[in-house]
């Protein structure tokens, strides 16, 4: 298994709560749930480890251009369906 990085995070107790209730409904613990999270976030964003972001942070299309739609707080939230 790759080396895992420790590190602490504070979180508000009722999204620990929310957290550890989600992780449980997916048979996850809660450290499980937030690397799923957040691999899934970067995935989105296309800043998984390995993919080439363009200048101004936003992912890189094949062919030279910046792609990617409207992002909110860096998390790949689509605004399209708003």
């Amino acid at each position: 298994m790759a080396e895992r990085k420790p590190f602490l995070l504070r979180l508000d107790p009722e999204v620990h709560k929310a957290l550890e209730q989600w992780a449980g409904d997916e048979l996850r613990s809660v450290n499980g749930q937030l690397e799923y999270l957040l691999r899934k976030a970067l995935r989105d964003a296309g800043r998984s480890p390995g993919a080439k972001v363009a200048r101004g942070g936003t992912p890189a299309e094949p062919g030279g251009g910046a792609g990617g739609g409207a992002v909110e707080g860096g998390l790949g939230v689509d605004k399209l369906g708003s």
